[in-house]
């Protein structure tokens, strides 16, 4: 499995494609393709880093990937601090837009932040290039409200979401570190 290292897109690129998004979004949202299941909310995920975060949301739209993706995005906030994250968890519901309508969505997991005060995102994505692209535009919406060198972001082709929380182990990789942040090692 290759990793490449996670990198903004260019600023004007990034926000046209956060607009066409919106725009794909609420057409996406007014037709009620856009779902949250509750099969994975409340479970505790552990992470190689020695993190632990707890799924507070899922989000999904009813697409089967054919060309299964997982990508893992994380990020800390600033000034969120205490009870601010419980609010930060409600007020997420509202950033939907930003992102189901991007090309290749498929689901996401919302994990709150974890014991280093991270949030994550466990997402399956149809389409390596389609996550990547997802993820560098993301990296801009991000940057104006997260600690600057704080996001990051790990696409892994090949691999279906639900297949890895069966099965961490398929995560593991010889390219990276066993204390990658990004790879999940079970539930808590």
């Amino acid at each position: 499995m290759t990793l490449e290292s996670a990198t903004p897109a260019p600023r004007a690129k990034a926000w046209l494609a956060v607009a066409r998004c919106m725009g794909t979004s609420c057409i996406m949202l007014a037709r009620r393709q856009v779902r949250s299941p509750k099969e994975h909310v409340g479970r505790v995920l552990r992470f190689a880093d020695g993190s632990t975060t707890r799924v507070y949301r899922e989000t999904a739209v009813d697409r089967q990937p054919g060309e299964p993706c997982v990508l893992v995005v994380a990020f800390t906030l600033r000034l969120v601090r205490g009870r601010a994250h419980r609010l930060f968890e409600a007020e997420s519901l509202l950033n939907t837009p930003l992102f189901v309508g991007f090309p290749g969505f498929v689901s996401k997991l919302w994990c709150a932040h974890d014991t280093y005060g991270a949030y994550r995102g466990l997402y399956q994505w149809d389409g390596a290039e389609r996550a990547r692209s997802y993820a560098a535009a993301l990296w801009r919406v991000l940057e104006l409200v997260s600690v600057p060198g704080s996001i990051s972001y790990k696409v892994l082709p090949g691999l279906s979401r639900d297949d890895v929380l069966a099965n961490p182990t398929l995560m593991q990789s010889t390219v990276q570190p066993d204390h990658a942040w990004w790879r999940l090692l079970g539930q808590a």
